[in-house]
């Protein structure tokens, strides 16, 4: 059965029960800086397999990846163009997701993935913390695929129900928009979805007139 925590009246218990759950190979939802999120140990094939379940996601959809700082990000990389460098320290902790090379050495079941991984460090202290203790999670939007993004526990529930270990509920999502997915894998850094951050501002902090 579900447990559902506020992070607002029991934040030390709810983020203990989190980490407990994930270390478990669960999945948990919980408040980012953007949409809900439905996550587990990016390094757990049980979790990852139990996200594709929960949300009806077909593998051709691989997982981005959540960090609580840059280097945890870059360790999953085979390599850090100078583009990614530069977007990150204009915008991480926030509403980034990079595309980037997946280091060879590491066994990640993230999906169809063609040697990349998209990666993100949010700009919400209860997830960084979250992150801090159990390691990257292998996360996306907490709704089945296709529907709307829901902005309140009791919506997400509807939809994920019983297949999420533990809710985290932090209120009503601040925003309803996604974060920006930036390819850095290529020899110019592409737009692949315009979310939170603008092309006008991706495009200033690369230097591009």
């Amino acid at each position: 059965m579900s447990e559902i925590f506020s992070l607002g009246r029991e934040r030390d218990a709810a983020l203990e029960a989190a980490a407990k759950a994930i270390g478990q190979g669960e999945i948990v939802v919980f408040p980012t800086d953007t949409v809900y999120g439905v996550g587990g140990d990016a390094f757990n094939q049980f979790s990852t397999e139990r996200i594709f379940a929960a949300k009806r996601r077909p593998r051709s959809m691989p997982l981005p990846v959540l960090v609580a700082w840059p280097r945890q990000a870059w360790a999953l990389c085979s390599e850090v163009p100078a583009a990614a460098a530069d977007l990150a320290a204009a915008f991480w902790p926030g509403a980034l997701t990079l595309i980037l090379p997946q280091s060879e050495d590491l066994s990640l079941d993230l999906g169809e993935a063609n040697g990349r991984i998209a990666v993100r460090m949010p700009a919400h202290d209860d997830l960084v913390e979250l992150i801090s203790i159990v390691g990257p999670l292998a996360a996306t939007s907490a709704n089945t695929s296709g529907s709307p993004t829901p902005s309140t526990i009791d919506e997400i529930r509807a939809q994920l129900g019983g297949a999420v270990a533990v809710y985290l509920d932090g209120g009503r999502a601040g925003a309803d928009v996604p974060s920006t997915i930036i390819d850095v894998t290529g020899w110019r850094a592409k737009i692949v979805r315009e979310g939170v951050i603008s092309k006008a501002e991706v495009d200033a902090a690369l230097g591009r007139g």
